[in-house]
């Protein structure tokens, strides 16, 4: 009996943000502005630091990184979403939809670690200055983003893997403008048990040990900050990571708002807008951050852009 009601699903809906026609091409626009200047923002930050050998450190290693991850992380939903809407569809193919929900899990866990790791690095500069050059050594540095890699990829593999084991109902209508897990576990008819467990494990352990990292390496950097004599010396020590902050903020900020929005909320429509916050905007303002607040960041910038004129 129960396998007269589960469907070998090939492929899900996803129900976007409007049922309106109209309101169609407006939002094509809109993402299509958002994702132009996302990959456009990003691009020139990597390119900034990578042909400026005075940013050639850790702290823009990391940054480029991130930048990377950004990239990636909208250009795994937006452009599905733009063609869905220039098709005037809602269909993902099941294969797409797991490929969608295993890429956005990495990226996001990606983002999530290389913040640690950004924070660890103005902890050991602002702390322990002196040090720092031995400490933060360039295999050091690669090694963090390796296992951040490999975390991310393992768990997001994981999950991907437990998922592709379920099965499906008659309603594969997804409440949302790209797969994600949660939003997949709630369509299946399998017992999800574990794989809610596991998905409850993974974001605990990825949300509290990371931001407690944060907030440990920030707590040491205001009390070193503080005990600095003079006003010009602790601007100059808080410039060096009041953009990283803003960064963390952000982030940690809108995904706490999408975290509260799934467990108060009633309204599909109110979730996909905080989850927009959160995974499309936030790596559009990114860049501007960086390049605003970073003097050094805007000089490299303004570099990139001044010597092709020169070249003619």
């Amino acid at each position: 009996m129960e396998g007269k009601n589960q469907l070998v699903v090939s492929e899900f809906l996803l129900l976007r943000f409007s049922e309106k026609l109209e309101q169609e091409m407006p939002l094509f626009g809109l993402f299509l502005s958002i994702y132009v200047v996302t990959v456009i923002g990003n691009l020139l930050i990597m390119l900034a630091i990578g042909s400026n050998s005075h940013l050639h450190t850790p702290m823009y290693f990391f940054l480029s990184n991130l930048s990377f991850v950004d990239l990636c992380l909208v250009s795994t939903i937006v452009p599905k979403m733009l063609e869905n809407i220039m098709m005037h569809s809602k269909a993902i193919s099941y294969a797409g939809c797991l490929a969608q929900m295993y890429f956005f899990m990495v990226f996001t866990c990606m983002d999530n670690l290389l913040l640690t790791v950004m924070a660890y690095d103005r902890f050991v500069a602002i702390c322990h200055p002196l040090h720092y050059v031995s400490i933060m050594s360039t295999q050091l540095c690669g090694l963090l983003v390796l296992l951040s890699w490999i975390v991310s990829l393992l768990i997001s593999l994981l999950h991907s893997m437990m998922a592709m084991h379920l099965s499906f109902c008659k309603d594969h209508n997804i409440p949302h403008f790209f797969c994600d897990l949660s939003q997949v576990l709630k369509l299946s008819c399998s017992d999800t048990f574990i794989n809610n467990i596991l998905m409850y494990f993974a974001t605990s352990l990825l949300g509290i040990v990371p931001l407690t990292g944060i907030l440990f390496s920030y707590s040491q950097i205001c009390s070193s900050i503080l005990r600095v004599p003079s006003p010009e010396g602790k601007y100059k020590a808080f410039s060096t990571c009041g953009s990283h902050l803003c960064v963390v903020s952000l982030f940690y900020g809108t995904a706490f708002g999408v975290y509260l929005s799934s467990s108060t909320a009633h309204s599909s429509w109110k979730n996909s807008i905080t989850s927009v916050m959160y995974t499309v905007i936030t790596p559009m303002l990114n860049p501007f951050i960086y390049s605003l607040r970073n003097k050094e960041i805007k000089d490299a910038l303004r570099r990139l852009t001044i010597r092709p004129t020169f070249s003619q």
